[in-house]
């Protein structure tokens, strides 16, 4: 068992490769590559990245980590998360610092006033089940609107500790931005279900909108509190949002004017366009307001949801899953929106070689020819059995998107 001085200084260890990474050269390409297809240039190619997701129980196993401090043990992880993207070669940009997030104490603590519950599968890597605790219209009324208040000695504290451990590799900065996103769709399944909310959708549509305009006023409370502070930080660092500053502060603060909403529909992917835009859109788009660039999608289908989303104010990247018809989505966008091309993750990781791989990015890269895109895969929960299949489906990537560039 190591020391506390011993996993101190490992953990220093893995901070100052991460820290000369960052500061590197190479790094700096990759962040001028983001910033140039978010602000609709041409870049020398488009940025490829991949989110591990589940799969990091398979690249980084909980027992290969050696800090026992559980503090110690979260950078141990999250740092060699960092240089484990940089192996496997893709587009991940590093800050320039150590980001610490503001803290925000909620009232009430379980955020909605009533607990949500799941089902879990009792198999390792199984599924869950929604367990949600509004169960009837009726009980529309245990719900409380949550209160957001920021946690001055907490953050300070975390500030004061981070500086100590690492601040001597790199600055230190902190990083406060609202707590809550403007994904509605999904707490909106949390608390009722996903297949009641289907049906409560046709059978009890007001109860519907009250849940929205509930959810949707949440959200906005949440904004409210965090540029209260006068500490708020744009989001404009890290992967898909990368880009150069979103306007100015406004009297030396910034708001969310200043930062990036990315939202989706993924619970209302079955509903129609008429009822998504009536029961979700309609809601999202006040909280789209307050910000000043969006995006817009995840896994969900949106081919026949296209106009629609293309009146969201601020629309800056269009996602474009593995279901979404990508031939008619450049047609309608061209070069006027980002387009983040989502890889299906079942096509990646299950065949036994890269030649599907090889032959779905080839494709795609050559329609995407001219246009403002990502390449992206996300949302893996296996590498089944191919360890090295993020290093290929990389390299393979970016390859088409030097080919296609």
């Amino acid at each position: 068992m190591n020391s506390p001085t011993q996993e101190r200084d490992l953990v220093r260890e893995l901070a100052r490769q991460v820290a000369a990474y960052a500061q590197s050269p190479e790094n700096a390409v990759i962040i001028q590559r983001w910033h140039d297809v978010n602000a609709l240039r041409k870049p020398d190619r488009a940025p490829v990245w991949c989110r591990p997701v589940g799969a990091w129980d398979e690249l980084l196993p909980e027992e290969t980590l050696r800090c026992q401090d559980p503090w110690l043990r979260h950078w141990e992880y999250a740092l060699r998360q960092l240089l484990i993207k940089r192996e496997i070669g893709d587009d991940e940009p590093l800050d320039p610092y150590w980001e610490v997030h503001a803290a925000f104490d909620r009232t009430p603590a379980n955020t909605w006033g009533v607990d949500i519950g799941r089902h879990r599968s009792d198999e390792e890597g199984g599924s869950w089940a929604y367990d949600p605790p509004i169960k009837s219209p009726a009980d529309m009324g245990l719900l409380v609107p949550p209160q957001f208040t920021f946690n001055q000695a907490k953050t300070d504290a975390a500030m004061g500790r981070t500086q100590d451990l690492l601040g001597d590799l790199m600055p230190v900065k902190l990083a406060c931005g609202p707590v809550m996103g403007g994904t509605l769709c999904s707490p909106a399944a949390e608390l009722v279900g996903l297949s009641p909310l289907m049906l409560y959708l046709a059978m009890e549509p007001e109860m519907i909108h009250q849940l929205m305009a509930y959810l949707r006023d949440a959200v906005l409370r949440s904004i409210d509190a965090a540029e209260a502070t006068g500490l708020l930080t744009p989001n404009t660092t890290g992967p898909m949002t990368c880009s150069e500053p979103i306007g100015a502060p406004t009297d030396g603060q910034y708001t969310c004017k200043n930062s990036w909403c990315m939202a989706n529909s993924q619970e209302f992917d079955q509903v129609s366009p008429r009822m998504w835009e009536e029961f979700l859109l309609n809601y999202q788009k006040p909280i789209f307001a307050r910000y000043g660039l969006v995006g817009y999608g995840c896994c969900e289908n949106l081919t026949h949801k296209m106009e629609q989303v293309l009146t969201i104010p601020n629309l800056r990247i269009f996602v474009c899953s593995a279901w979404t018809n990508l031939n008619k989505l450049i047609q309608r966008v061209g070069r006027d929106y980002v387009i983040m091309w989502r890889q299906k993750a079942s096509a990646v990781v299950f065949p036994d070689d890269d030649a599907t791989i090889r032959r779905d990015l080839e494709e795609g890269a050559r329609a995407l020819q001219g246009s403002r895109y990502q390449i992206i895969l996300r949302e893996l929960q296996t590498l089944a059995g191919h360890p090295d299949r993020l290093h290929v489906w990389t390299r393979n990537a970016i390859e088409m998107a030097w080919k296609y560039a």
